[in-house]
């Protein structure tokens, strides 16, 4: 089987409020105004398909949130994002490798993203046999051509894939190419769709 691992909230918690809380601290704009004009838009996304360099996906967020924040303030706040490590499911990754599946992680990131996490938490490259990220691809989940790019690389048809992601639209992406798809609801979500299965 393959098994399909989105990052964020999935493998590593991450959240978007640490970022604006340490934007709200640099620009002194309260942190209610910035979690209102915060919005994964356009440029959010053309950032994560690789199409805007992080200095111009940095200029377009100010411009939008009327930020005031030199690119290394942004950068700063950018790489907040990341919580820390869920343990449990880089050991349940481990074991479906040990056990001769294959196991890689999809990513919707950001080059100014992977500039920090792989080194932050290198656990995650040793329990993946590969990495598959957005913006090295030029495309992102929810589009179908991310898994079937995905799904040929790897040489695995849909019906052997399952894939974990904690959007409900990357997960409905998937599963209308017949992948078996799990939404992640929470830390537990994993560990308990493999107790039976690893026992």
């Amino acid at each position: 089987m393959l098994y399909i691992f989105d990052l964020g909230n999935v493998i590593v918690d991450i959240d978007f409020n640490r970022v604006l809380g340490a934007w709200s601290d640099l620009s002194r704009i309260p942190l209610a105004t910035l979690k209102q004009s915060f919005t994964m838009g356009e440029a959010f996304h053309r950032h994560e398909r690789g199409e805007l360099s992080d200095e111009d996906f940095a200029d377009a967020l100010c411009l939008e949130m009327s930020l005031p924040l030199s690119y290394e303030q942004f950068s700063h706040g950018w790489q907040a994002v990341f919580v820390g490590l869920r343990p449990e499911v880089i050991e349940i990754m481990h074991k479906l490798r040990a056990q001769g599946h294959r196991v890689v992680v999809l990513s919707n990131t950001n080059r100014l993203h992977t500039t920090f996490w792989p080194e932050q938490y290198p656990e995650v490259r040793a329990a993946a046999d590969k990495i598959y990220l957005s913006q090295e691809m030029g495309m992102r989940k929810p589009e179908a051509r991310i898994y079937q790019a995905l799904l040929q690389e790897e040489g695995y048809s849909a019906e052997d894939a399952v894939f974990f992601d904690d959007n409900a639209d990357n997960i409905e992406g998937a599963n209308q190419l017949g992948i078996t798809s799990i939404l992640v609801t929470g830390k537990e979500t994993i560990p308990n769709y493999f107790a039976k299965q690893l026992c």
